[in-house]
């Protein structure tokens, strides 16, 4: 028996047969697209995105900070995960199919599982705003994708809006309150990970051989041109 919230408000409901609607008057080929990108495309993209943040983050001056801070990029979203799972088991709140059956379903297998939190747009979220406290540029892409990834799941037939934004909440709450206790365990560890033999995935190795050489390029260049690199683009990262 589904409790209450699955009697949704007429906003709800109506804003889900609207983006649902577009579905039905699409041609067949874009509703196979906007399903695969709700499903995988936009997954893919923000691994992608954490893969080039690890790249550029290995580059900074505070390169240990920044790669704890993308090492909570996925430790956020699997806290994230595990916190909707007595959240979705309290709410009991089925898909939107099974009470409105005149939805088109465009995704198999979701019959029987829990609607309220959207798992997809939770994940999607996490990513983004804990992306952005370590680099705000693909922070705002990959908040982009989170919103896109919210319409697709709607587009879908397989969530109402306020799963997608109760998922969008909870991530936020989680990626936030829990940040600085990450930060406090992560920098730690990946300032000692930074003199094992695994520091090239903390640093980028300095480019033109030796210090030696660098200092000896610095002297040629005057007096105060020894620095180490610029300064990164973002100091946002709280240690």
């Amino acid at each position: 028996m589904s409790t209450p919230l699955a009697d949704t408000t007429n906003p709800d409901l109506g804003l889900l047969y609207a983006v649902n609607g577009l579905a039905k008057n699409s041609p067949q080929w874009l509703d196979h697209l906007v399903s695969w990108i709700g499903e995988y495309g936009i997954l893919i993209g923000l691994a992608m995105l954490g893969l080039v943040g690890w790249l550029q983050a290995r580059r900074r001056p505070d390169a240990p900070v920044a790669i704890a801070g993308l090492l909570w990029v996925p430790l956020s979203v699997a806290v994230a995960e595990l916190a909707n799972l007595p959240i979705a088991a309290i709410v009991d709140r089925p898909r939107p199919f099974v009470d409105h059956p005149g939805l088109l379903v465009l995704v198999d297998g979701k019959a029987g599982t829990h609607s309220f939190v959207s798992d997809h747009s939770t994940m999607t979220m996490a990513v983004a705003v804990s992306l952005f406290l370590v680099n705000r540029k693909l922070g705002w892409i990959a908040g982009g994708l989170a919103l896109l990834q919210g319409f697709c799941r709607m587009f879908m037939g397989v969530h109402y809006p306020t799963d997608v934004i109760g998922g969008y909440a909870l991530a936020v709450a989680v990626v936030l309150l829990l940040a600085p206790i990450a930060m406090a365990v992560l920098v730690p560890f990946c300032h000692a990970l930074g003199r094992t033999a695994v520091a090239p995935l903390i640093r980028a190795p300095e480019r033109g051989g030796t210090a030696r050489g660098s200092a000896q390029r610095g002297r040629r260049r005057g007096r105060g041109a020894v620095r180490s690199e610029e300064q990164p683009p973002e100091s946002d990262l709280a240690a």
